[in-house]
């Protein structure tokens, strides 16, 4: 009787050793296509790619898009939302499956992450103070404070430039800031100072300088051989989604205008 126990225990860890050898060759898109879900870091406080409406629930250009390209993986979108800072980080420890937040491809991130195809294009633009003529152009920025998320694109930028940025959760406190003098300009999104000023017409801000070149937003992907089809899955969606013009439609939706395109 022992023996037959000691040889059933041992058949019993043996098929658990395999089962778990099974589920370590499967690739994050095939363990995502098994959970049905797919886990989408995004802030939900930057309107209009990722906000709440009026009744708190989450919408915006990101969104939808990402909604639209788990469709096309055949599983849901889980949304969590997390400071910005808090994105990678949570990239980095498998938290989350990938990032939908108008995440612009800089080489300094191309280190760490694969990027998709871009599904959108965006120029910078310097917000001042309505009656600030100090600002003209980026190297005005040069011993300026500015306010940003520390570590986005748009601190990044205004450092280079020479600014001294100061950490922020969000838009509307960068523009809190900038109202109340405490920040010399901000960097943000063009798209996003229109939202803003669509929303709050009185607003005494205005744009001092426009980038010429468009940012690339795109989905961050953990480097690594698991995550190569997932990648490939991911740009095929956004293709088929291109083809059939519903990243358009809700870029038109959210914006105004089609930011999907490189022109």
């Amino acid at each position: 009787m022992k023996k037959m126990l000691c040889v059933l225990m041992a058949l019993a860890m043996m098929l658990g050793v395999t089962t778990m050898s099974f589920a370590e060759e499967k690739d994050l898109l095939a363990r995502i296509q098994e959970k049905g879900e797919i886990i989408v870091a995004t802030e939900g406080t930057w309107a209009p790619w990722t906000y709440h409406d009026e009744n708190d629930v989450l919408v915006g250009f990101d969104v939808e898009v990402a909604q639209k390209i788990a469709e096309k993986l055949g599983v849901k979108a889980a949304f969590e939302e997390v400071a910005w800072d808090g994105i990678f980080a949570g990239l980095d420890s498998k938290r989350y499956d990938i990032a939908a937040n108008g995440v612009e491809i800089t080489e300094e991130r191309g280190q760490k992450y694969d990027f998709s195809d871009p599904y959108a294009y965006i120029r910078t633009a310097i917000i001042v103070r309505g009656d600030n003529e100090e600002i003209k152009s980026f190297e005005d920025l040069k011993g300026k404070t500015t306010a940003n998320t520390l570590a986005s694109t748009y601190a990044l930028m205004a450092e280079s430039y020479g600014a001294n940025p100061i950490g922020v959760d969000d838009l509307n406190q960068t523009i809190d800031l900038l109202l109340a003098g405490r920040v010399d300009a901000t960097l943000n999104a063009e798209v996003s100072l229109y939202d803003f000023q669509k929303a709050h017409p009185d607003a005494n801000v205005k744009m001092a300088a426009l980038s010429t070149d468009a940012s690339l937003v795109s989905i961050p992907v953990r480097k690594g051989e698991d995550n190569a089809t997932l990648l490939a899955a991911i740009n095929q969606a956004i293709a088929e989604l291109h083809a059939e013009g519903v990243i358009s439609e809700i870029s038109v939706k959210y914006f105004g205008s089609d930011i999907t395109k490189a022109e």
